[in-house]
């Protein structure tokens, strides 16, 4: 079992944060992804990655981007500097990472949706170059994203992080090439369409995630995420579609593999 999208990097977990990973890994989880959001945390990111890997032995994937969230503070010297470094980053570290992002876009942040685009195209240009697949964020932005991928004609593919939507734009984005991760929002009986929307999506379409330390799972409100609540959303997916828990870890995990071409 993989966990497909997970901040294991970011402060709230920088008391224990090795003890909440092997605490995963002895609930079953064999591997993580931590995505990139900025390139100054992408720096980081590659010390923590090679930490943990070699002093601990936790195998950690890693990927390059640029996330909304944080524009204001990847901008703060202009758009041209901080796509440069981007991209020199992509292309000295090809051989780190397994993808380009956490990119994407979102409408309800103050970040204009110009600026948004721009980048998010210049992002998806280099992941174009290098062959590499791209983990996108939205929110009240599926007709962006599409509208983008369509015209750039992006092939590489890739996963729709924390998806929620409707059955048609889930099979656009299957169309595009993409992935769906799902996490701790289809065990909110509540989201009554996401839920329905992924048990009628093939397996072999979906991967597990928790976006530790946020996306908390329900009756876990408030409190922070860990990887460790991964085999709570296989269990939550596994009853939703009707299949053993072991089928759900079995086929997320090649659909990882195969997606981010990872073989060890």
């Amino acid at each position: 079992m993989i966990d497909s999208h997970c901040h294991i990097d970011l402060p709230a977990f920088d008391h224990d944060r090795i003890a909440v990973l092997k605490a995963a890994a002895n609930s079953g989880v064999e591997r993580f992804l931590v995505p990139g959001l900025s390139n100054e945390q992408f720096t980081t990111l590659l010390g923590l990655q090679q930490l943990l890997r070699d002093s601990h032995g936790i195998p950690i994937d890693i990927a390059l981007g640029l996330h909304p969230y944080f524009y204001t503070s990847t901008l703060a010297n202009g758009i041209a500097p901080a796509l440069d470094l981007f991209e020199a980053h992509a292309k000295q570290h090809r051989q780190d990472v397994v993808a380009l992002g956490e990119t994407g876009m979102d409408a309800s942040i103050k970040c204009d949706l110009d600026t948004q685009e721009t980048l998010l195209r210049a992002q998806l240009s280099v992941a174009k170059e290098l062959q590499l697949p791209a983990i996108l964020h939205h929110r009240q932005s599926h007709n962006h994203l599409i509208r983008i991928l369509k015209s750039m004609r992006f092939s590489y593919g890739g996963l729709i992080h924390a998806f929620s939507g409707s059955a048609e734009v889930a099979k656009t984005y299957l169309d595009l090439g993409f992935l769906l991760g799902v996490g701790g929002t289809i065990t909110y009986p509540r989201a009554k369409k996401t839920r329905a929307t992924i048990k009628n999506i093939p397996l072999e379409y979906l991967m597990l995630e928790t976006d530790s330390p946020d996306m908390p799972l329900n009756h876990f409100q408030g409190q922070r995420n860990t990887p460790g609540q991964l085999p709570l959303v296989a269990e939550a997916l596994a009853e939703l579609k009707d299949v053993s828990v072991d089928t759900v870890k079995e086929q997320t995990t090649l659909n990882y593999r195969h997606l981010f071409k990872v073989s060890e």
